[in-house]
């Protein structure tokens, strides 16, 4: 570091370098608010796009959002090719047919619209554009070696973070579980929220994706790798969601509340790209690929379990979580603020008309052994504060059952 000292001259001072300290902060080019979405043939054209390749589901189509993006991307001169079969919990069987398609029309930027599942499956035609072979060959972290088409992402779902994040979710359909792929290169270019979108999800989806983005900005701001740049991020979604997620359940056309829970989904997904998630995620993960189940849904029944599981060896990082929260944590030992946090979120779940146990999803004592052992094997159980065995998921899975 230079400056000048008192007489003009330059004084120099060496700063001690701590290089454990360092934090990289991953991001895509953001276009948030009211009517973004007419921007997307813009963003496409400043991607290089002339053809892309629109990855949605039956839903958006349903909804007229694939229509008003079509008409954005033609207004541009640009000749969109449409892959409308994505399903929830995306397979690796439909990532591979919608790479087809996109080989077969020759197209070049990727566009996902919709939810965690339609932008997942985008992320995973990428994948294989670049790449080749198959999807499940690029499990785990910093697997995706060669470069990808460019990727824009507009979310339909407040939660999912998909659409700023270096996740990708598959499911493996021969071993009916869920498989995370992770990496630099799947952040998106350029992500489009715009909250209109997320007036035309059904209640339990709204309810879902909200509990996700919770969990999200929970998982972040106690994970191994947070930091103070991802930590901003996390805290302010846990406000937001407490703040708007059952204004939106009950008051669906607010549009403070639509896009407060807009700015919370956004939120928490730069704050869990940068700073990874824990075990709610790994097990979530494994239930959602062996019964096909909403993944948001099973995070709202794990997490009030994982929470007290964290808190029971280190619970001070609860007590900021807990602030932001509402929660009186003044004088409070952090572990019965960590305690009243995994009972709010519980009572959240209930007020947005989430199921209290697993058992309530078909979960039985006979999935516990693999559905612990497979926990084992996600990414995201690597960042999970308290160093956790399959014994330990078991317990976890068996107080949610």
């Amino acid at each position: 570091m230079t400056a000048l000292d008192g007489n003009g001259a330059v004084a120099t001072t060496t700063w001690p370098v701590d290089s454990s300290a360092l934090v990289k902060f991953q991001a895509p080019e953001i276009v948030f608010g009211i009517g973004a979405l007419a921007e997307a043939g813009y963003a496409a054209r400043r991607l290089g796009a002339r053809r892309p390749f629109v990855v949605t589901d039956p839903g958006i189509v349903e909804a007229g959002w694939v229509r008003e993006l079509l008409g954005h991307l033609r207004d541009v001169g640009l000749s969109p090719v449409v892959c409308s079969d994505v399903s929830p919990n995306p397979k690796d069987l439909e990532v591979a047919a919608a790479h087809d398609l996109y080989r077969a029309n020759d197209c070049d930027v990727i566009v996902g619209i919709g939810g965690g599942s339609s932008m997942d499956a985008a992320k995973g035609v990428a994948v294989l554009a670049g790449n080749g072979g198959s999807i499940l060959e690029y499990r785990g972290v910093d697997q995706v070696h060669r470069e990808i088409p460019p990727l824009l992402m507009i979310p339909s779902t407040s939660g999912t973070g998909a659409d700023v994040s270096q996740f990708c979710i598959i499911t493996d359909t021969t071993r009916h579980m869920k498989v995370t792929i992770m990496g630099r290169a799947l952040v998106p270019d350029i992500s489009i929220t715009d909250p209109r979108l997320l007036t035309t999800m059904p209640e339990w989806l709204n309810a879902a994706t909200g509990l996700d983005a919770l969990t999200h900005g929970i998982e972040a701001f106690v994970s191994r790798a947070h930091n103070a740049l991802a930590d901003v991020h996390a805290l302010n979604a846990v406000g937001l969601v407490n703040q708007h997620l059952v204004t939106t359940m009950t008051t669906p056309d607010d549009h403070e509340a639509r896009t407060g829970m807009a700015e919370a989904a956004l939120a928490a997904g730069l704050a869990f790209t940068n700073a990874i998630l824990g075990a709610t995620h790994a097990m979530s993960h494994q239930v959602g690929g062996l019964l096909d189940a909403p993944h948001g849904v099973i995070n709202g029944i794990l997490l009030p379990h994982v929470i007290r599981y964290n808190a029971a060896s280190s619970p001070d990082r609860f007590v900021a979580l807990a602030r932001s929260a509402g929660i009186p944590v003044d004088g409070v030992p952090a572990a019965d603020v960590a305690e009243a946090l995994a009972d709010q979120v519980r009572a959240l779940a209930d007020e947005v008309g989430v199921p209290r146990s697993l058992r309530s999803l078909g979960i039985t004592e006979e999935h516990l052994a693999v559905l612990s052992q497979n926990s084992l094997e996600d990414a995201c159980l690597t960042t999970n504060p308290r160093p956790t065995d399959a014994e330990d998921i078991e317990r976890i899975f068996r107080a949610a059952l």
